[in-house]
């Protein structure tokens, strides 16, 4: 491997956006990331702050991690991709995501049904746009191009865009965490946008992907601190852990939840449910072990960030996305995440020697 980017995660924001937003991408381009991403839950959207706070960047790729489907009809995200993609220079990455349906449901009013089978129509929808060889069509149930169902008035025409697309082949990445909606994104998509990642299920993630297309990037949403007290670090990223096991999702069908099961945290999932659910906010952040954190971030001294790193690329990781929230840590991250020439990585009962080219940056995107 080359070695593993970096992104920037933006997020979404709450009551305002953060005001040192355009230092921190400038930062990123200039400490040599790969990427900056932005999110969206049920208030900001992840297309405009990329459109507006990367107006001042020129190297670095602007992504989406991840844009809800069900926000906009297929043709319109292949509308605002295209535009994005032209107005970056072939700079952009669409993030896509089923998201869940309580938000699905209750915020766009939409039926949340059947998430693989719409994901692989809206995929086929963007692609025909961006493709733009022929009238976008489209025969499936959830998304019918031309539209000839209830109040149709029968004149729908199939179109193609009038834009023509700067880069047919611009990537989808797909946001996904069960193995079904894993395995779609290795089927039809360029990328999978993890979440929550564990180096120590890399085989599963293996069994899940099959046998990946050249290129195929596994882009894992990690904080990564520089920190001599990892301790007191991972203390203060318990409520965050608590707050998508417990409240990011309903009773019974809370995907991120069900990640943590599968990495064997079932009952840690049962506690922190209950008491997030009953208002005991702290007390679930407290029943998050300091272990479960450790496997889904990367905390500690730049020696320890650096061997880390190179344990999640051998797990197969291409990109790291990390939400550093001041100058200063995007610059400790970027100095830290640099390779090592020989790691010694523990898989299962297992030690692999991992080699790395000590060259060069722990990143790529180097001008």
């Amino acid at each position: 491997m080359a070695g593993v980017k970096l992104g920037l995660q933006l997020g979404y924001w709450g009551a305002q956006p953060p005001p040192n937003a355009p230092e921190l991408v400038q930062a990123a381009e200039d400490a040599g990331f790969d990427a900056v991403f932005a999110a969206e839950a049920w208030g900001s959207d992840a297309f405009t702050p990329l459109a507006w706070w990367g107006s001042a960047t020129r190297r670095v790729r602007l992504g989406t991690s991840v844009v809800q489907m069900s926000a906009r009809t297929p043709a319109a995200c292949a509308m605002h991709a295209l535009t994005l993609d032209h107005l970056s220079g072939g700079r952009f990455v669409l993030g896509l995501g089923v998201s869940g349906p309580q938000v699905v449901e209750g915020w766009y009013g939409q039926p949340f049904a059947k998430p693989l089978a719409r994901t692989r129509e809206y995929v086929s929808i963007v692609r025909q746009a961006l493709a733009r060889e022929a009238p976008v069509r489209n025969d499936g149930p959830h998304y019918p191009l031309p539209y000839e169902g209830a109040g149709a008035l029968g004149l729908g025409k199939p179109l193609k865009p009038i834009t023509h697309p700067l880069r047919a082949d611009l990537p989808i990445w797909l946001g996904a965490e069960g193995p079904r909606n894993v395995a779609l994104a290795a089927e039809i998509a360029d990328g999978w946008l993890a979440i929550y990642y564990a180096p120590r299920l890399a085989g599963m993630y293996r069994d899940w992907l099959g046998d990946l297309r050249e290129g195929f990037e596994v882009a894992a949403t990690c904080q990564v601190v520089v920190t001599d007290d990892a301790k007191a670090v991972r203390e203060l990223l318990k409520p965050m852990v608590a707050l998508y096991i417990g409240g990011m999702g309903a009773p019974g069908m809370n995907f991120h939840a069900e990640v943590f099961t599968r990495m064997g945290y079932g009952e840690v999932v049962a506690d922190v449910g209950r008491l997030f659910r009953s208002g005991r906010k702290t007390e679930a952040a407290q029943a998050v072990p300091e272990e479960l954190v450790g496997e889904i971030t990367i905390v500690g001294t730049a020696d320890e960030v650096r061997a880390e790193v190179a344990r999640w690329e051998a797990a197969g990781v291409t990109q790291l996305l990390v939400g550093c929230r001041d100058v200063a840590s995007i610059n400790a991250v970027a100095a830290a995440c640099q390779p090592v020439e020989q790691v010694l990585i523990w898989e299962g009962d297992r030690t692999l020697e991992h080699r790395q080219d000590a060259a060069g940056p722990h990143r790529s995107g180097r001008s």
